[in-house]
């Protein structure tokens, strides 16, 4: 299989599978979010350590197309590392986000402490969703089982999520890339309007972790808000099979469809 992108250094070549709903020729949120993701894992840490918090701002589509990746350490400790990722299409920045990690410890925890369980159907017990596929590209290299509600139907939802295609040629998808391709698809598993309707792009994404999650199915548990001035929030807790892990949060941009 072709992966979404072909990494050269700083350069990439993006496939077309990476391309959104909303545009053809623009990609989802969830491919620059798995990039950006990659890309932070690379830079070396003085010690080992995992991501805790992913922040990325959509500062314009970002094009099915060549791109180029700048990467910057803005804080180095012994407990923290602080990194910047920038996405460029022809030399102008359509992505900007910041990735924090912290040291990797054990710690002998209370026996109280423990992960919240998810008392929703397992993914092998969750409907299949198969509809959203024909919406976008990249949808279709997703595997999607909705535990509650459906996928792009208003109303509080939660679905399970499978990332199924190689992202990055010659590399494994690592938790935290599985993790924020499925945040960005917050905006459709809890919607509160018709995706027929009306438009609600996410301009930025962050997600952030109390763990690193386990294997490939990732949950978000799902709500949002909508407001009257044109903006909305969608919001998920992330799970895996052993409880919740992580959340994620989406500022939406509101708009009607022109008919």
């Amino acid at each position: 299989m072709t992966a979404i992108y072909r990494v050269d250094r700083n350069s990439v070549v993006t496939s077309p599978d990476a391309a959104g709903p909303w545009d053809q020729r623009m990609q989802h949120g969830s491919a620059p979010a798995s990039l950006v993701t990659w890309a932070a894992e690379r830079i070396p840490t003085p010690v080992a350590m995992n991501i805790a918090r992913v922040t990325i701002d959509l500062m314009r589509p970002v094009p099915v197309g060549p791109l180029t990746i700048e990467t910057e350490v803005l804080r180095e400790g012994r407990k923290i590392q602080l990194c910047e990722i920038k996405l460029l299409a022809d030399g102008v920045q359509v992505v900007g986000a910041t990735v924090l990690k912290i040291k990797q410890q054990k710690l002998p925890l209370p026996d109280d402490v423990k992960d919240t369980p998810v008392e929703l159907p397992s993914p092998e017990d969750s409907f299949v969703e198969d509809g959203p596929a024909v919406t976008s590209p990249f949808v279709r290299i997703v595997s999607m089982r909705a535990a509650r509600g459906r996928f792009g139907q208003a109303g509080p939802g939660a679905i399970w999520f499978r990332v199924d295609h190689p992202l990055i040629a010659g590399e494994a998808i690592s938790q935290a890339m599985r993790a924020v391709v499925a945040a960005d698809f917050s905006n459709g598993t809890a919607s509160m309007l018709d995706f027929r309707a009306w438009t609600y792009i996410n301009a930025d994404l962050t997600v952030s972790f109390a763990r690193q999650p386990i294997g490939e199915w990732i949950l978000l548990d799902g709500e949002s808000w909508i407001g009257a001035d044109g903006a909305g929030l969608a919001m998920s807790r992330l799970a895996d099979r052993h409880g919740y892990f992580g959340r994620a949060v989406q500022s939406l941009v509101i708009e009607k469809r022109q008919a």
